[in-house]
């Protein structure tokens, strides 16, 4: 019937949502307490994140207070560079959900310059798996960090899984489904303006799902409104009578004390004579008799023979267990040349084939020797035991 509201419509206003989007669909809003407690835990998880990657990049990182709002996929199409790398995040441990990290092509290829060495400046050429590789590194210690944060304002465990990256390109992508479900409709996005010395001046981009951001919220409030109950005082009466004051005692009078005793010495505990006693003679030190004082004499000290000490207890260390290793020999590669391994790949080393290779004890360097063959076993035959005085 015309005029009539759809049930769809009814639910709509019954769950406090609006049907004023062009499409028709429910778009759905989170209250600003909600929005409040969002951007406190954004704030406070990558304050934590930006002292992290200030570690990996060895530059100055800033990440400023975060803006929480609504978005769809046309607005990350409208508002961001093409193409850029989307982050997931999914948590495994204290919460139920995921989120998207978005950050543009330029700002992932100066991070991994600055991870691997580089000023920065190498942000030629196109994105490979190993910038991918490194920046999904890089996001997993920052948002690991980011979840240490988050589990002490929850006051309980939380933990992510290793972080997957990809490049998108927003153009192919209609409304985002094939990166997340949640990407369909309307979502929380959580805007970070980020720098990182003089090389990034950038934005830097969370994605939330509703039903996530809500959850959090809740156990963000349930963490901070826990406070430990204080024991009341019974309320007090004052229509109570106070208790009289007792009244003041009366003033003792003194009284003049009784006379003394015919011969009554009152000094004569405290080692005074009575009048009319002799007094005795002062006391007199006696006097200090001469005594010989001589430095001491200690008795030389006798290298032992050898110049070794050999241990008593030596026995007490036979069981210690130490680490074998033997080196064939060593060489250095690029990144490009290691990238560039495959199976069948021939690696030369520094050693000459037939040298004698080195045996190290404990990462020391102590005898050298030749490889064997025992049954199907290889073995080390040594050849000679390396002395300290070699060494040095």
């Amino acid at each position: 019937m015309d005029g009539m509201l759809s049930q769809e419509e009814i639910n709509a206003l019954l769950n406090g949502m609006n049907t004023d989007t062009p499409d028709n669909t429910v778009k759905e809003t989170l209250t600003d307490a909600e929005k409040d407690a969002i951007g406190e835990i954004s704030n406070i998880s990558m304050g934590t994140a930006a002292t992290t990657l200030f570690s990996l990049v060895n530059q100055r990182v800033n990440i400023t207070t975060p803006i929480v709002e609504y978005a769809t996929w046309k607005d990350i199409v409208n508002s961001y560079d093409k193409p850029c790398v989307f982050i997931q995040i999914y948590y495994e441990d204290g919460l139920d959900g995921n989120n998207i990290l978005i950050l543009k092509e330029t700002d992932v290829k100066i991070i991994t310059d600055l991870m691997m060495g580089g000023d920065g400046s190498n942000t030629s050429g196109e994105l490979t798996e190993l910038h991918l590789s490194a920046i999904s590194e890089a996001m997993n210690q920052m948002m690991g960090s980011a979840a240490t944060s988050i589990s002490s304002m929850l006051e309980k465990r939380v933990n992510i899984s290793p972080p997957t990256s990809a490049v998108v390109d927003l153009y192919d992508n209609m409304n985002g489904e094939n990166i997340a479900d949640f990407l369909k409709g309307n979502f929380v996005r959580v805007s970070f303006h980020m720098e990182i010395g003089d090389l990034v001046d950038s934005v830097l981009m969370q994605l939330y799902p509703f039903d996530f951001a809500r959850d959090l919220y809740k156990q963000f409030v349930q963490a901070t409104s826990m406070e430990p109950d204080i024991p009341t005082r019974p309320p007090v009466d004052n229509t109570q009578k106070k208790p009289q004051a007792a009244p003041a005692p009366a003033p003792v009078q003194q009284q003049a004390p009784p006379p003394m005793p015919q011969g009554y010495n009152p000094y004569a505990n405290m080692g005074y004579p009575p009048q009319g006693m002799p007094q005795p003679m002062p006391y007199m030190m006696p006097p200090v008799q001469d005594v010989n004082v001589q430095p001491v004499q200690f008795a030389p000290f006798v290298p032992l023979t050898g110049g070794v000490v050999q241990p008593e207890n030596i026995d007490l260390l036979m069981d210690v267990p130490l680490e074998v290793t033997v080196e064939l020999g060593r060489t250095s590669k690029s990144i490009k040349e290691i990238l560039d391994f495959t199976p069948g790949t021939i690696i030369e080393l520094n050693r000459l084939a037939g040298e004698p290779i080195d045996v190290l004890v404990n990462g020391k360097f102590v005898a050298k020797g030749e490889v064997v063959v025992m049954e199907e076993a290889f073995g080390i035959r040594v050849t000679e035991i390396i002395k300290q005085k070699q060494l040095n």
